[in-house]
C-alpha cells in the first residue's frame, strides 16, 4: 500500500524510510473497537482492507457517523490534535487490515509534511474532502427525506449499501432498520 502512495511523490529514500517506520501494522477481527468515546487518541489508523464504523452513543442508541474503506486515514480528529476525550467510538465492521501511527510520531510527520508542498496540498486536501463529507451529510441530513438519503448513498457511496449492515446504513441515515426496509421494497416496487 505504501509503495503506490511512493510512486506519486519522489522523497529520498532516508525520508521515505522514516515516513513508512513510523507505521505500525495490525490485523483485526470484526467489531475490534480502535478507540472508545471519552478517551483520549493517541493513534491514527490507515486502512488497508477492512472498514471501520465512526459513532456516538446518544441515550443509549448507537449513531454512526461515517464509514471509511481501504486506503483512508482516519482517526478523532479533534482528540487526536487537542488531546481531549474523543466525542465518538471507532471499530471495525469487517476483519481488517490496518497501520496505525503514535501522535508523537504523526505531530513530527505533519511538521515536515509543511515542507514538502505537494505533500502538504495532499494532506489539505484529504481534510478537506473529510470536512465536505460531513457538511453534506449534515445539510442532507436536514433537507433530504429518509428515501432521498439512501439515493445519495446508493449514488454517491454503493460500496456501504454492498458492505455495510442494514442496522447500521440506518444508524447512518437517521432512520429505523424498519423505515429502511420500507424504503427498499418501495424503491423495488418502482424499480430503482
Amino acid at each position: 500500500m505504501f509503495e503506490q502512495v511512493r510512486k506519486k511523490f519522489s522523497l529520498e529514500e532516508k525520508k521515505w524510510d522514516d515516513f513508512v517506520g513510523c507505521f505500525r501494522h495490525m490485523k483485526v477481527p470484526a467489531k475490534t473497537t480502535l478507540l472508545n468515546e471519552g478517551e483520549i487518541s493517541k493513534k491514527m489508523f490507515l486502512i488497508e482492507t477492512g472498514c471501520i464504523r465512526v459513532w456516538f452513543n446518544n441515550k443509549g442508541k448507537d449513531i454512526t457517523t461515517q464509514f471509511f474503506f481501504e486506503n483512508n486515514m482516519v482517526g478523532s480528529i479533534e482528540s487526536f490534535r487537542k488531546n481531549i476525550p474523543s466525542l465518538v467510538t471507532m471499530e471495525t465492521i469487517e476483519p481488517s487490515t490496518i497501520w496505525w501511527i503514535y501522535k508523537k510520531d504523526m505531530d513530527r510527520l505533519i511538521e515536515e509534511i509543511k515542507e514538502t508542498p505537494v505533500l502538504r496540498d495532499l494532506f489539505i486536501d484529504a481534510i478537506f474532502d473529510r470536512t465536505y463529507d460531513y457538511i453534506r451529510q449534515f445539510v442532507s441530513s436536514i433537507k433530504d427525506t429518509p428515501q432521498q438519503r439512501y439515493l445519495n448513498l446508493l449514488n454517491e457511496r454503493p460500496q456501504i449499501v454492498q458492505r455495510i449492515p442494514q442496522h447500521y446504513i440506518a444508524s447512518y441515515l437517521g432512520i429505523s432498520t424498519v423505515h429502511l426496509s420500507r424504503i427498499k421494497s418501495k424503491l423495488a416496487k418502482d424499480g430503482i
